[in-house]
Order: structure tokens, then C-alpha cells, then sequence
């Protein structure tokens, strides 16, 4: 066991002592203001990175939002034109559907000699196909000619829908007004 020192040493020891402990002190706060600073330090670092990837990450949203707007957009679009398309051929068959009505209506009226029509039908078949061509009466009106393995079909409906199909782009003014 050791000897506790004489108290002529420890008070001869007393400023060899201050001197360590404000010296350890001293060091103490250097490290403790040190760690301070090297702590400061990575906080701001760390909230740098923080700010830099909440900035990356707002930059990637908007890109993927925009994107996924156009993507919307695209869609919407091609819906839209698919609607307009769609309706465009309900009323264009709106418009044979009606205008074959009307042919029907004057091809059946009592004032037209169904002689002259059917004649003018069966001439203009034999100027096509020849003259050996065989026309028959259709059963909604006009006639159907053949000849070997051609024909034309001079029916009411058929020459309703070539006449509604020469109209070309005039029928573009029925949706366009």
C-alpha cells in the first residue's frame, strides 16, 4: 500500500497541480470548441446535402410530372379524335341512310315510268360490261349486270353511296359548321 504523501508535499505539489488541471481544462475546451466546430461543420454539410436532394427531388418531380402531363394530354387527345372520328361516321352514315331514303322515295313515286329509269339503268350496264352483258332487277331498286366475272351494281344503294362519296371534302362542312 502506498504512503499518503506528507502535507509538505502536497502543498509543495498544489501549483504543479493548477498548472495540470488548467492545462488539462484548457485542453479540454480546445477539444470541446474543436468537436464544437468539426459538429457545426457537418451539420451544415449535412443540411447542404439535404437542401441538394430536396432540390434534385423537386427537379425530378416536375420532370416526371410534365411527362406524365403529356402523357395525359396525349391521351386525351387521341380520345378526342377517336370521339370525333366516331361521330363524323355516324353522321356520315346518317347522311347516306337518309339520302337513300329520299332516292327511295323518288324511285318509287307514281310520276317516275320505271321503264326510263330501268332502261338508262341497263344501258349505262352494257356500255360497261358489253353488250352480252345479263342485267337483272334488283329487289330495292336499280339493277346488278354481269358478264362472266366482272359486274356493276347499278342498285339504288350503290349509286346513293357513290354519289354520297363524290361529295368528298363538301361533307366536311356538316361537322365543321
Amino acid at each position: 500500500m502506498t504512503q499518503p504523501l506528507p502535507h509538505q508535499a502536497v502543498a509543495a505539489l498544489a501549483p504543479v497541480r493548477t498548472a495540470l488541471l488548467r492545462a488539462a481544462t484548457a485542453e479540454a475546451r480546445d477539444l470541446l470548441d474543436r468537436a464544437d466546430r468539426e459538429a457545426g461543420a457537418l451539420i451544415a454539410e449535412a443540411h447542404d446535402r439535404a437542401r441538394s436532394l430536396l432540390e434534385d427531388a423537386r427537379r425530378q418531380g416536375e420532370r416526371d410530372g410534365a411527362a406524365a402531363a403529356r402523357g395525359i394530354r396525349a391521351r386525351a387527345r387521341g380520345t378526342a379524335r377517336a370521339r370525333e372520328l366516331a361521330t363524323r361516321g355516324r353522321i356520315y352514315e346518317e347522311l347516306r341512310s337518309r339520302a337513300l331514303a329520299r332516292v327511295r322515295e323518288a324511285w318509287d313515286a307514281a310520276t317516275r315510268p320505271a321503264d326510263v329509269s330501268l332502261g338508262l339503268l341497263r344501258s349505262r350496264a352494257r356500255r360497261v360490261l358489253g353488250p352480252d352483258t345479263e342485267v337483272t332487277e334488283a329487289p330495292g331498286g336499280g339493277v346488278v349486270a354481269r358478264l362472266a366475272d366482272r359486274r356493276a351494281d347499278y342498285t339504288l344503294e350503290a349509286l346513293t353511296a357513290r354519289a354520297v362519296d363524290r361529295l368528298g371534302a363538301e361533307v366536311e362542312t356538316l361537322w365543321s359548321a
